[in-house]
């Protein structure tokens, strides 16, 4: 029997099977696109919705959470199940609406490919506490309690293990054993469902997950705050909801212009944010401007501690490329590999966008062209995965870590990630824009400056655009190395291949004349000057295509938690990580750095006086100051990288 529930009398017109899984709309369910032309795309998602419609029945339950909660839940079973013939689970837990809502309304996708359709799962999806069709009260990144002491502690551990109970106990025709995945915020609730997991649970894949909205996730880059991104995303999702409902979050922000630049350039300091536009509406936009530092608020909501006691297999999957959860795939494997010895556990890394092994071909991220469709070899992949562990399938033939190798353009397998074989180097910056691993000769100390105004500051993209550009990741950076405030320094052109694989570390040592300042460190891959352009491509000679950037709001340089002034003019170490890569700079090309002080609107500006909150700066803090930048002597500079032993071998 269905159950239905007691307010189905609007069905949203957003009818995916992948829940809106990015933070504005990047990787939106409702513009996933397979492979081909737009006609054969088109016959694609007919023929596969015209199968669920033929082959699956739909059921809607509210299943109860141990405190009495009820989370809204649908559910697709195939016409087939009995208790002959049973099928795994597989749940995707969501903040962004399970829709459509009404038994008689089927999603036209139900797992990450066709093949899953066609092969037959019981497929779950569940408005998380608090959204859309679900009681309770919705938390960003709700806190993980490691000691559950009372039916009131609750988190998503517990939730997804009282759901999983549930389903197994109730639902018809289950095997049981369940698989969960899930995109971006669907990602982190993949990850902290793993966290003393139900003994049903047989097979996770977070994808690009949200880790620590501190460190390296959406709201923060190193504490930086990425206003374009969150300012997008909260300026809808963020709207309270007091009741269940199955509407939706209504019409989009009104930018009044295309163009994010001007828009956050005339909004000023970050305070005009709520008395212009979001008029203290918005409860996590209040939070996050009174906890400008990783206190206990931020520290709380980062679920990499507490990633143990995971029985499930685990296969992590992430982009390169991902503008906004890069650092989240990164850090939950290695977490998982950290806490719990002993499981399947598998790193995936592609080069894609947030979302794009299932939004994309995986063909070609901005400037970069990989030549094939990479998005189809990981997809095989991940059916595999979820066959052998829910089915019995075969084992897939996946190593402990499978990353594509950007430059080469090929995928990698590894027995661990970092490879076990990289060698620590350091690049270093020498006068007249030369980078070079061999540390300066002079003794004495030498530098580099340049302005940095607060009133013009440094794109970190060309494209005209109202929300965030997930294409400026490989784009062409020579409007950057042109303007006067970014210091740009490049190797003599390499005679052999040379290959980074892992993170990499800014050690600077810099001054300013200012008490505050941001630093961006970016890594470039510089084309040979002269190349050969197919017919109707650009030529690309020259190019200066970022590999990776970093920013690092400086005022942590000693601690995330407590925040410390510059002393103006002073000589200052500066230390930060960057997130891992695995690329190869051919031969012919060169290694260039280019290192900069604002990155906007990508990243709010620094008003480079010192003020305790920045989200209280008034337009007065927003100074000009000199930085420095130095290179030899006691006072030096360098970028340490991981080199893996390139696989090329001189003509």
């Amino acid at each position: 029997m269905k159950l239905r529930p007691l307010h189905l009398c609007l069905a949203l017109l957003f009818s995916s099977a992948i829940p809106s899984q990015s933070f504005a709309g990047n990787v939106n369910a409702a513009n996933v696109v397979s492979v081909g032309n737009a006609a054969d795309e088109k016959e694609s998602a007919a023929v596969r919705a015209e199968y669920i419609r033929k082959n699956y029945t739909k059921f809607e339950y509210r299943i109860p959470a141990r405190d009495g909660k009820l989370l809204f839940t649908s559910v697709y079973v195939p016409n087939d199940a009995s208790a002959t013939k049973r099928y795994p689970i597989l749940f995707v837990r969501t903040p962004y609406t399970v829709a459509p809502y009404g038994a008689e309304k089927y999603k036209t996708r139900l797992g990450p490919s066709f093949d899953f359709e066609k092969e037959g799962f019981i497929f779950a999806f569940q408005d998380v506490r608090g959204k859309n069709m679900s009681e309770g009260e919705f938390v960003n990144m709700r806190p993980h309690i490691d000691k559950k002491i009372n039916k009131n502690d609750i988190d998503e551990s517990s939730d997804t293990y009282d759901s999983i109970d549930w389903m197994i106990n109730h639902i018809a025709g289950n095997n049981g054993k369940v698989g969960q995945w899930g995109i971006s915020y669907p990602g982190f609730y993949t990850s902290a469902g793993a966290i003393d997991s139900h003994p049903a649970l047989k097979a996770i894949s977070p994808q690009a997950p949200i880790a620590d909205w501190f460190r390296g996730d959406d709201m923060h880059r190193n504490g930086a705050f990425n206003v374009q991104l969150a300012f997008s995303f909260f300026s809808g999702f963020g709207k309270p909801r007091p009741m269940p409902t199955d509407a939706n979050d209504g019409p989009g922000f009104d930018w009044g212009t295309p163009d994010a630049y001007q828009f956050f350039l005339e909004l000023g300091p970050l305070s005009n944010a709520n008395t212009r536009h979001l008029k203290g509406e918005i409860p996590f936009w209040n939070e996050l401007t009174q906890h400008p530092n990783y206190d206990a608020y931020w520290q709380a909501k980062n679920l990499l501690p507490h990633l143990k006691n995971i029985k499930a297999a685990v296969m992590t999957v992430g982009g390169w490329y991902d503008t906004e959860d890069l650092y989240g795939p990164l850090q939950t494997y290695k977490a998982i590999e950290k806490n719990n010895p002993g499981i399947s556990n598998t790193l995936v890394i592609g080069p894609w966008v947030h979302g794009g092994w299932q939004s994309t071909t995986g063909e070609k991220v901005g400037d970069a062209n990989f030549g094939f469709k990479t998005s189809q070899n990981y997809q095989a992949i991940e059916f595999a995965f979820f066959k052998h562990h829910l089915k019995g399938g075969d084992k897939p033939a996946l190593s402990e870590a499978w990353v594509f190798e950007t430059g080469a353009n090929r995928w990698r397998n590894f027995d661990t990630w970092p490879p076990a074989n990289t060698q620590s180097k350091s690049l270093y910056f020498h006068a007249n824009g030369k980078l070079s691993f061999e540390m300066p000769t002079a003794s004495a100390a030498a530098y580099d400056e340049y302005v940095s105004d607060p009133a013009k500051p440094v794109p970190y993209t060309t494209e005209i655009i109202n929300r965030w550009s997930n294409q400026y990741v490989a784009a062409d950076q020579r409007f950057a190395s042109r303007r006067p405030d970014v210091l740009t320094y490049q190797t003599e052109v390499l005679d052999r291949d040379v290959t980074f694989a892992g993170p990499l570390e800014a050690n600077l040592i810099v001054s300013t004349s200012g008490t505050d300042a941001d630093f961006v460190v970016k890594l470039i891959d510089v084309n040979p000057n002269k190349m050969e352009a197919a017919p109707g491509e650009p030529n690309r000679g020259a190019q200066q295509t970022l590999v990776r950037g970093e920013p690092f709001r400086a005022r942590f340089r000693d601690s995330f938690e407590h925040p410390k002034a510059f002393v103006p003019d002073q000589p200052t170490k500066v230390k930060f990580s960057i997130n891992d890569v695995m690329h190869t700079f051919q031969r012919g090309h060169r290694i260039m750095i280019q290192v900069q002080s604002s990155w906007f609107p990508f990243i709010d500006r620094n008003p480079q006086k010192y003020v305790d909150n920045i989200f209280e700066a008034k337009e007065s803090d927003f100074i000009k100051a000199n930085h420095r930048l130095y290179r030899a002597g006691s006072e030096l500079s360098s970028i340490k990288v991981q080199v893996l032993p390139a696989l090329d071998v001189k003509d």
